[in-house]
């Protein structure tokens, strides 16, 4: 399969994440069984991205270390905390709000690789970005859930640690070792993987909405105000606090896109086996949602020099 075609497809996403939805929404029942699969198929989204990189790929880390650690902090402060006050400014329930701290603690979306390339960004500096965090969210999504929710919520952290362990870190260094041992010998199928991610991701939030399908339909806009404020939120704090930091619009733009696009998979398989059914709708929410503002400011940024 040809990489122009793949990469196409993969353009697709936010188009197969919606129509996925609106399937599921109306046939609810094909997919209700396959609640057991969402993990298994987050690690194969976290196995692509793995294939996508190699050891350099973390060693080229230390070597930025200033807009890396920018980014970090703004991902792991900004977006916990603004789910937690954007929950309590429109008053959602708790199982939501538990729902949208998860969101804001994941890491970065790995779709963001792709967006940043279409808006013009910093490719290698997002995928950099991208590694970062999913590094630092194996301690930092259960630490920074318990900081927040623990008072109200009883938050099983070593648990969850475990969970991300074995769903993000293993089947990513997993990747990123076969890559860069076989590099050749898998150059021709590597352009598969970002297809057999999204894909994975669509099956993903098309399960989710299938299983919460009741709930959805009482407190979906809601949810919707509150992940269309929450990515907004991530959006202009990535942006923004870069560009007061000094930082060209290259970079303000990856770092806007990898802020504000969330792992939200990873806080949907978290709130499926850790919480209430309902903890996981924003984390659904936001897999469509943020892939579609981001494909949509992609598009206005690259007709964009400068802003």
């Amino acid at each position: 399969m040809k990489t122009g075609f793949t990469q196409k497809f993969t353009l697709l996403f936010p188009l197969l994440a919606i129509t996925g939805s609106i399937l599921a929404w109306q046939n609810p029942r094909l997919l209700t069984e396959w609640k057991p699969a969402i993990i298994p198929l987050l690690s194969l989204v976290m196995f692509g991205m793995g294939m996508t990189l190699t050891w350099q790929s973390f060693l080229a880390v230390i070597r930025r270390p200033g807009i890396i650690s920018i980014a970090v902090l703004t991902q792991f402060l900004v977006m916990p905390s603004a789910a937690v006050l954007i929950s309590h400014v429109l008053g959602l329930p708790q199982e939501i709000t538990v729902g949208m701290v998860l969101v804001g603690a994941s890491a970065g979306g790995t779709a963001s690789n792709v967006i940043c390339y279409l808006a013009r960004g910093d490719v290698a500096l997002s995928i950099l970005l991208t590694t970062s965090s999913t590094l630092v969210a194996v301690f930092a999504t259960p630490g920074l859930t318990w900081f927040f929710l623990n008072e109200s919520v009883p938050v099983p952290f070593w648990d969850m640690l475990d969970s991300i362990l074995k769903i993000v870190l293993v089947p990513v260094l997993l990747g990123t070792g076969l890559n860069s041992c076989f590099t050749h010998q898998i150059e021709r199928i590597r352009p598969l993987f970002p297809l057999v991610s999204s894909l994975s991701i669509v099956l993903i939030i098309s399960i989710i909405v299938a299983v919460n399908h009741s709930s959805l339909s009482m407190a979906g806009p809601v949810i919707l105000l509150a992940v269309f404020l929450h990515n907004l939120t991530g959006l202009l704090a990535g942006y923004g606090i870069t560009r007061l930091c000094g930082y060209d619009t290259e970079v303000c733009r990856t770092v806007s896109i990898e802020v504000g696009m969330q792992n939200s998979g990873l806080s949907v398989a978290l709130a499926v086996k850790f919480f209430p059914p309902l903890t996981a709708l924003p984390g659904a929410v936001f897999s469509i949602w943020h892939n579609l503002s981001g494909s949509l400011l992609a598009a206005y940024w690259a007709r964009q020099r400068n802003l």
